[in-house]
């Protein structure tokens, strides 16, 4: 029997240009931000791939993979680009009517549609008197199926009459009967049971009469092909007459031979009207009007039926024959026959199915736009990054504590040192040992320190610092000393002419900071002291720890303990052989835990081995595709990462299997060290092992001890370097000041001679009066200011000029003092002026304007550095006899200006004044001395009385100078006065630098 049945096959749609490229490049810059050039080809691709789906391509194996590649790259586009709106123009298959829709869901349903027909095509072309050939044709019916029914569940509210609900049902149906009928052929080929046989071909001949009943709902709206009618009424009888035929086989075979003869007049019924259509069709087919049937339709249909229509005849009269001469059966009427049963054998083959092989996914490819990633699937991502990590994490925190409980547990039994105590008791002495580990890095590290500086160049720098500190110290005080000797020479030279400022009040602070560095270099020095006498105590222990000698010391320590060549388990000659026999059974135990450490390692080597393994995994899987893929699914992420997660389960299975093979070595490490103890612990040989630990200890200690004071040596040593460079900035800012200060006095005592040797000329020619009616001479009057007056204001201050009223103070200034060389000498009251002196008109003499000393500022404060000085308050300089309190601190002040502009003032005499006891002066000369006299209150003179001696307060704690009372202090604004409690502070030297 010849099968080659016609099949019929659906129609393609059509398709004009489409531009992918503008909307694609329009979302990429609006929805990720991107260049859109840089995704040029990716677009081309796109373009092409879609070109070569649906122009041009045929109904083939090769049209088949384009459609599928073009659909899989729409399904991936669609993820990025759920919003784009792109023109897509198809044709309907049936109509030929234009619809354009801007939906990607529009081109998917074509092309999935494009795909159905494809495998219809080529399920109708394959020849199915092939095996091969049947197989093939029976499943692209069954995926042309699927197809149409995917389209059916996931596109409403088709656009096209080829998309409508109706028409995909009927398609699904023609498709599915053809495919029961390939397998019904495949039966007969096969020579399946003529019940098997009928039961499948009544499935077809229900499917077929059920889509001619619906066919007709159709017949008027001009969507299907007359012919496709035609055939399914055909095949609708055509196979009624098979189901009855071979269910009559099976009948007669069964012995009801009544019911087989009916049955065989009802397939031959059907038979005749299958036949009667078939011929009506091959009469009036046309080929080029029905492109989807095959070209010998007609013809082919018409001998099929014919053929078979004879063989239910012969069928028919010889199962007549045989019951009318031997069976004699009764013959029921049709209508009570059993229904006969029907086997769906056809089913749809899914999209997910078709897209899931391999072979479908190569021909897809990689995905073209895989470079943009939306948000949600990084996202996404993201999430299933933290479970893998958390994976990883519980994996690697497995392994550690595994391994930490094996090291804990090795090092609370003891094993690696304890070993090497047996190997020794095995090998029958305690023998030598090399230097240990640990004395060996105590002499690496000593031995690079003293050959980068060493101790001894370290004290000797120390010295030499501490010298230099010292001589320079002992020089400013030398300069302190030489300037005080000259001002005091001075003022025994020019006696009350003298306004210099004593310099021991002066000078108490530099000398203070002075006694202050003599100080802490005194108690440095002690710290010193210390350091060397500790570096005496251990500089033998040190030489030796670097000398080679020290390994022999080490080797001396422990063959101190016996012999090392004697056997450690020889007690006496007769218990030779036991002793051989623990020997051995120690030596047993001792390879035995050998053998379970390198176990052990090797356990440990390889769960690091998975553990890499299990990252490199790990860090390489990429889940993204997949995400992207089921982006529109929701709640499946949790599924999805548990099923991806699975793929590292093999490695969680290895990395514990590791565990609990370590566990059971590390047992048995357990059981066999406590039989090596139980059995080595005891002897002669311990007890000699023990005591070379022991001395060996000893031999440590003594090192360990040298090495602690050799590195407290070196932060001694370091601390005084610290403190001596220190010390000697201070040293060097106090010279400096000094060296100032003592120039600064200089200069001014080379004025101040200057000006006394001028009053002395000018007072020198006048005669004194007698001694029985004149006071001795009043002390000549400071000097009121170093601006302008000169010559002039001297001579009119004596009256030269005829001006016979009271001489006025001097012009007042508001300029600090200068040093200068013209400056004008001080004016007295001559005793020879013709107007005659009242005492009540004179003006007190003022005092002496001492200069301001304000060098420039230097740098911040060097005693800073190492906080040993605060702020404090100028010193206070007065007479001996009446002392001023210490003013209250005040910020510094700018630098102190003379008004002379104010009334003046009788000065404040604080010092008690002396009965006059010496006599007057020669006429010729008057005397100056250092201590002012004055006459007895009851004395008559037209003097005004003597001035006492100038009281010197100090700047800071003292109200704006009056003419008559003159303030005099060096003020040296870089070098701030130590505190009252400075030698306090300084306390902390004597302790030394440590």
């Amino acid at each position: 029997m010849a099968h080659h049945s016609p099949m019929i096959s659906i129609p393609k749609k059509v398709t004009e240009e489409v531009d992918w490229t503008t909307p694609i490049r329009n979302a990429i810059s609006h929805s990720y931000g991107e260049d859109p050039d840089n995704y040029a080809t990716e677009c081309a691709n796109l373009q092409r791939c879609r070109q070569d789906a649906v122009k041009g391509a045929g109904s083939d194996m090769t049209a088949r993979d384009l459609l599928y590649k073009y659909f899989g790259q729409l399904e991936l586009l669609e993820l990025r680009f759920a919003e784009i709106r792109v023109n897509f123009p198809w044709r309907d298959a049936f109509t030929n009517k234009l619809i354009t829709q801007t939906s990607i869901a529009y081109e998917k349903a074509s092309i999935i549609f494009q795909i159905a027909a494809t495998h219809s095509a080529i399920a109708a072309s394959q020849n199915r008197s092939d095996p091969e050939g049947l197989k093939r044709a029976f499943h692209y019916f069954r995926t042309c199926a699927g197809m149409l029914t995917y389209i059916n569940d996931n596109f409403l509210h088709a656009p096209s009459t080829d998309l409508s609900r109706e028409v995909i049902k009927f398609l699904v149906g023609v498709i599915l009967a053809q495919a029961t009928e390939v397998f019904f052929e495949k039966c007969t080929d096969e020579r399946k049971g003529s019940t098997l046989v009928s039961k499948i071909a009544s499935q077809t001949a229900s499917m077929y009469t059920s889509l001619s009943e619906e066919v007709k709902e159709f017949m008027g709206k001009g969507i299907f092909d007359r012919n496709w009618v035609t055939i399914v009424q055909a095949k609708a009888k055509y196979f009624t007459s098979l189901a009855q035929y071979h269910r009559a086989l099976a009948d007669n075979t069964s012995g009801k031979h009544g019911d087989a003869l009916v049955r065989f007049t009802v397939a031959e019924a059907a038979a005749k009207e299958a036949n009667r259509t078939a011929s009506s069709f091959a009469s009036i087919f046309v080929t080029q009007m029905s492109p989807t049937l095959p070209p010998d339709a007609g013809p082919t249909l018409a001998d099929l039926t014919k053929a078979h229509l004879a063989v239910c005849t012969d069928k028919k009269n010889e199962a007549q024959r045989e019951n009318d001469l031997i069976y004699n059966a009764v013959l029921p009427s049709p209508e009570t026959l059993a229904q006969i049963d029907k086997a769906a054998v056809a089913t749809p083959v899914t999209i997910q199915e078709v897209y899931g092989t391999p072979d479908v996914q190569k021909v897809i490819g990689p995905d073209m736009f895989v470079r943009l990633i939306p948000l949600s699937v990084h996202e996404s991502a993201s999430v299933y990054s933290e479970e893998k990590a958390k994976l990883v994490r519980g994996e690697v925190e497995k392994a550690d504590e595994a391994e930490a409980e094996v090291k804990s547990a090795l090092d609370a039994l003891g094993i690696k040192q304890g070993l090497v105590r047996f190997r020794a008791i095995v090998d029958g002495g305690v023998g030598g040992e090399e230097v240990p580990v640990e004395v060996q890095r105590w002499r690496e590290d000593i031995g690079v320190m003293e050959e980068r500086e060493s101790v001894e160049g370290i004290m000797g720098e120390l010295n030499r610092l501490k010298d230099t500190v010292r001589r320079e110290l002992q020089g400013t005080g030398r300069d302190l000393e030489i300037e005080s000797r000259d001002c005091e020479a001075m003022r025994v030279k020019y006696d009350h002419l003298w306004t210099q400022a004593p310099s021991a009040s002066l000078t108490k602070t530099l000398r203070q900071d002075l006694k202050s560095h003599f100080s802490a270099l005194d108690a440095a020095a002690q710290s010193d002291q210390q350091v060397v006498a500790l570096w005496d105590s251990v500089k033998s222990e040190i030489r030796l720890l670097l000398s080679p000698q020290v390994e022999e010391v080490f080797r001396a320590s422990t063959e101190n303990a016996g012999a090392g060549s004697e056997n450690l388990l020889d007690i006496d000659i007769a218990g030779e052989t036991k002793d051989d026999e623990e020997r051995d059974r120690i030596s047993q135990l001792v390879d035995e835990i050998d053998e379970r450490l390198g176990r052990l390692n090797k356990i440990g080597h390889e769960r690091n081995e998975v553990l890499k393994d299990l990252k490199d995994k790990v860090q390489s899987d990429d889940v993204s595709h997949l995400l992207l893929l089921n982006r529109r699914n929701t709640g499946v992420e949790s599924t999805l990462f548990s099923g991806e997660l699975e793929k590292f389960k093999p490695y969680q299975q290895r990395l514990a299997a590791t565990v609990h093979h370590e566990q059971v070595t590390l047992s048995e490490v357990s059981a066999l060290w406590k039989a090596l103890r139980d059995l080595a612990g005891r002897g002669p040989g311990a007890k000699k092992w023990d005591e070379r630990e022991r001395r060996k200890k000893d031999t440590i200690r003594r090192f360990s001890r040298a090495r602690d004071g050799y590195m407290e040596i070196r932060d001694g040593l370091a601390k005084g370097l610290q403190f001596y460079n220190e010390l000697t900035e201070l040293t060097y800012g106090l010279k400096r000041n000094v060296k100032s200060f003592v120039s600064d006095r200089a200069v001014e005592r080379e004025t101040l001679a200057a000006q006394a040797e001028t009053r002395h000329r000018l007072t020198s020619p006048a005669s004194p009066p007698p001694l029985a009616e004149k006071p001795r001479l009043p002390p000549p009057p400071p000097r009121s200011s170093l601006g302008s007056g000169g010559l002039d204001s001297s001579l009119a201050s004596l009256s030269l000029h005829g001006n016979n009223g009271p001489s006025s103070p001097p012009a007042p200034t508001q300029s600090p003092w200068r040093p200068a060389s013209n400056a004008p000498p001080q004016q007295y009251s001559s005793p020879t002026s013709s107007q005659p002196p009242r005492a009540s008109y004179l003006p007190p003499p003022p005092p002496p304007s001492q200069p301001s000393y304000q060098p420039s500022a230097p740098p911040a404060d060097p005693y800073a550095a190492l906080g040993m000085f605060g702020n404090t308050n100028s010193s206070t300089f007065s007479s001996p006899s009446n002392p001023t309190p210490a003013p209250p601190p005040r910020p510094p002040q700018p630098p102190q200006q003379y008004p002379y502009a104010q009334q003046p003032q009788q000065p404040s005499y604080t010092q008690p004044q002396r009965q006059g006891s010496y006599p007057p002066p020669p006429p010729s000369q008057p005397q100056y001395s250092g201590t002012f006299q004055s006459l007895s209150p009851a004395a008559s003179s037209p003097f005004p009385p003597p001035p006492p001696p100038i009281s010197y307060q100090s700047q800071l704690g003292s109200p704006p100078p009056q003419p008559g009372q003159q303030q005099d202090t060096y003020q040296y604004q870089s070098f701030p006065p130590p505190p009252h409690q400075q030698q306090q502070q300084y306390g902390q030297y004597p302790q030394g630098y440590r």
